[in-house]
């Protein structure tokens, strides 16, 4: 008998060919499970989401963007530009991608800066995003002031 034609190579030929055919019917029944339109909402999970998230228009929510706004343009870009007020203040999404992932809300806001410009300003409130996952937490983007474009053409990458 030939080393390369030895007494155990079809054997882990036939076993080969058996893992990949299981992984593909798993991964197959995986992703039907997960794409399940009866999934529990986040609420009912082990670890459960309250899904108490604050409103577009909470003081805290416009305070947080406004201090964090003020701290990159100071320290990053060395600008004195800060954000005064936030005006026509509205929600744009709802939990968009379901009940059964984490608990999400899109908004959006006209501010004035102390340059007398008035700029779009896109944000989304999470819970669990706060700090070390605790709280909810903002992510935002000025539309025209996101010089590094980190959330893509006119602040896509925030919306929903």
């Amino acid at each position: 008998m030939s080393r390369e034609t030895g007494p155990f190579i079809p054997e882990l030929r036939s076993r080969a060919i058996f893992c990949v055919i299981a992984w593909l019917i798993a991964s197959t029944s995986v992703a039907q499970t997960l794409s399940s339109s009866d999934d529990p909402p986040a609420e009912a999970r082990l670890w459960p989401y309250s899904n108490d998230l604050p409103t577009c228009a909470s003081e805290r929510v416009l305070a947080e963007i406004a201090r964090r706004f003020w701290n990159r343009e100071r320290e990053y870009w060395q600008s004195a530009l800060s954000l005064e007020t936030f005006d026509a203040i509205r929600e744009t999404s709802f939990r968009p991608r379901g009940s059964s992932f984490i608990p999400r809300r899109g908004c959006e806001a006209a501010a004035r800066f102390n340059d007398g410009a008035t700029r779009r300003v896109i944000y989304k409130i999470g819970e669990g995003l706060g700090f070390i996952g605790l709280g909810w937490g903002v992510e935002w983007c000025v539309v025209g002031l996101d010089r590094g474009e980190t959330y893509g053409p006119a602040c896509a990458g925030v919306r929903p």
